[in-house]
């Protein structure tokens, strides 16, 4: 749906709309925002909101310090848990300079220019992102603890499923909001729940997750409970991944992943996307998987894939193919987490798939069998590869890579390594209770 100035403006005085929350993230995904009188929305979205970007994580230094928010019309959105009487709307703008040239820093701008160049080689992306969470509950000072709100498992009812009327309220906000909703559903672990909305194009998308994440856990808050968004919050259990599903499609409408003559229905050039995202997953999987605590997710036993293959079928894969064909004929990247910045994500999962066109790059043959039972000398045999086993092997890996820092641009590539070393050191530097638990007693 597409929605000019006007169309926001006439929105705002039928709904009466009293505020917007104007929303960027900054370099690592977090929501930026802050409110100002609808009243002044027709003169932003001529002349900008101009804020301070020192404090943004990522963003400039003090002395260079004022930016300007640009609002997107597109992606206004009245917040339907809010008074009807003087109700709050957001909308998510493009960050520029002073000057009004695009902030090179902005997460949005990077995943433009990979929209830009998929323009080029006569591509659109769509992307169908499944984002897992869980709900917790909150202590007597509304602090969020990890005491499970049910003892539910997958597509479990209530009475195991003790937080549906939650997931009910979520699902009717993000309709309302415009989402299309295909499935919402409780999922494997206790407590945990996934909902999935309709792909579409790739930057509505990644506007869609971060007004998912936002919705889920204020609506979660006002019912009592915390969403997390956190890989791995609970040890024993699954994890909560972004399983997400991209397709291309050329000018004319057609889905360029699908070959009706082919064997398996899937045409060169989905092929070929599948050798790009193989070879440059290792080198972007601090942007899909970026905190510490993503890579105790990324371990075998809980249904996560770690090694770097692909199959029509096999769920243990990297990749899987899904089975619909036609319009439907997508590739499904199973190794992102939810608390990745989209807007990243998608640009170098996108800009991996066209490196991979471009180049013909042929993806090893598709394993059928499940690859957590083959052995380490199998697996070598075979010459399959596995993703980082930690967030400093993960920055390791993206730091030396020239396909990464030119999808990002320097300045995105150098303050996001940044960020991801001292959180590294921090880390490294803590003693955990593990490390009490196991050592204290005996050494």
């Amino acid at each position: 749906m597409v929605q000019t100035k006007e169309d926001v403006l006439q929105k705002i005085s039928d709904n009466d709309v009293k505020f917007i929350r104007t929303q960027f993230t900054d370099t690592l995904g977090i929501i930026k925002s802050w409110a100002i009188p609808a009243e002044d929305l027709e003169g932003a979205f001529e002349n900008g909101v101009m804020f301070d970007g020192s404090s943004i994580e990522g963003f400039t230094r003090i002395e260079e310090s004022d930016m300007m928010l640009m609002p997107d019309p597109n992606t206004f959105r009245i917040l339907p848990w809010r008074p009807r009487e003087g109700a709050v709307a957001r909308i998510i703008g493009d960050v520029m300079l002073p000057n009004g040239k695009p902030f090179k820093g902005d997460p949005r701008y990077v995943l433009k220019n990979a929209i830009e160049e998929a323009k080029k080689m006569g591509y659109t992306m769509n992307v169908g992102p499944e984002l897992e969470f869980f709900l917790f509950k909150l202590d007597e000072n509304g602090n969020p603890t990890t005491e499970l709100t049910d003892q539910g498992g997958y597509f479990d009812f209530a009475p195991l499923d003790k937080a549906q009327d939650v997931r009910r309220e979520i699902d009717f906000a993000l309709e309302h909001m415009g989402f299309k909703l295909e499935a919402s559903h409780h999922e494997v672990a206790p407590s945990q729940h996934e909902i999935d909305f309709r792909f579409g194009d790739v930057l509505t998308t990644a506007d869609n997750v971060v007004t998912f994440k936002y919705v889920v856990k204020s609506i979660a808050y006002h019912k009592g409970y915390y969403a997390s968004f956190m890989p791995k919050p609970l040890y024993g259990v699954n994890g909560s991944g972004m399983h997400t599903n991209q397709s291309l499609m050329t000018i004319d409408g057609k889905n360029a992943f699908y070959d009706p003559d082919s064997s398996n229905g899937l045409s060169d050039i989905a092929r070929y996307y599948v050798g790009g995202l193989l070879t440059h997953i290792r080198e972007f999987a601090a942007i899909t998987n970026p905190l510490v605590n993503s890579y105790k997710r990324l371990v075998p036993g809980y249904e996560a894939p770690i090694y770097l293959t692909w199959s029509d079928a096999n769920r243990s894969s990297l990749i899987r193919i899904p089975a619909a064909r036609g319009k439907g004929t997508r590739v499904e990247l199973r190794c992102p987490d939810p608390a990745c910045n989209p807007y990243l994500a998608f640009a170098l999962m996108l800009r991996a798939g066209l490196d991979g066109i471009k180049n013909k790059i042929e993806p090893p043959k598709p394993i059928q069998k499940n690859i957590f039972d083959l052995t380490k000398e199998e697996r070598a045999e075979r010459g399959i590869e596995s993703l980082p086993g930690s967030l400093k092997e993960a920055i390791d890996a993206m730091s030396s890579n020239g396909f990464v820092r030119t999808t990002l641009g320097d300045h995105v590539f150098e303050k996001y390594l940044e960020a991801k070393n001292t959180e590294w050191d921090k880390y490294k530097a803590r003693v955990h209770q593990w490390e009490l638990d196991e050592y204290l007693s005996i050494i």
